[in-house]
């Protein structure tokens, strides 16, 4: 019997296996946390599908997502980007990567971590969403909207509400798998287990 999953994850293998091991997962890592704002930076406009192709471009791109390096990332850099096939050569989502950068060691600064910070908006416990598959993801959230305006007021950009929707889903800070979707109980478990 084939197993229920979140529709958007059909379609393509690389789509199904970023669900099944990856998306709703929570992250605890600053590395694998400024990897996805890169990325989903990357995506406006764009499909996911598209990202997920281009991620081990983006890896080697950007020194593995090591914010320091990529915090003092100058025009050459910038050049050498523009000129990578591998990754969305958009001269403005290159500027936010490193500027981003920049804010986020910021952040780290004075919340010790990037994590520390992010996790504070739902009181380091995951949101336990009720998604049906019956009914349209929102493309936003109260949620979505108090962290987009925070990141911005600190000097990110690529962050509106519907990217940072995004971001959080992803990184389980709010579980949204839909109920019916086999992953659901099994994030929604991970979620229980404060890192220590």
């Amino acid at each position: 019997m084939k197993k229920a999953r979140c529709s958007w994850s059909e379609g393509h293998p690389l789509l199904t296996t970023y669900h099944d091991e990856e998306w709703g997962v929570p992250v605890h890592d600053d590395r694998h946390w400024f990897e996805k704002l890169v990325l989903d930076g990357a995506q406006a406009g764009l499909s996911w599908l598209t990202i997920l192709k281009k991620r081990d471009a983006y890896r080697k791109a950007f020194a593995n997502f090591d914010v320091k390096t990529v915090a003092r990332y100058g025009a050459k850099d910038t050049a050498r980007l523009m000129n990578d096939a591998g990754i969305v050569r958009n001269k403005q989502k290159i500027a936010s990567a490193i500027q981003n950068a920049n804010a986020f060691i910021a952040i780290q600064k004075e919340h010790g971590s990037f994590d520390a910070y992010i996790w504070s908006f739902v009181a380091h416990v995951p949101v336990q969403s009720k998604q049906s598959s019956k009914k349209p993801w929102p493309a936003r959230t109260e949620l979505s909207d108090r962290v987009s305006k925070d990141l911005k007021a600190r000097g990110f950009n690529f962050v509106g509400t519907t990217i940072v929707y995004a971001f959080i889903q992803a990184a389980g800070v709010v579980n949204d798998h839909t109920v019916e979707c086999f992953r659901h109980k099994a994030v929604a478990k991970l979620g229980q287990k404060r890192p220590k």
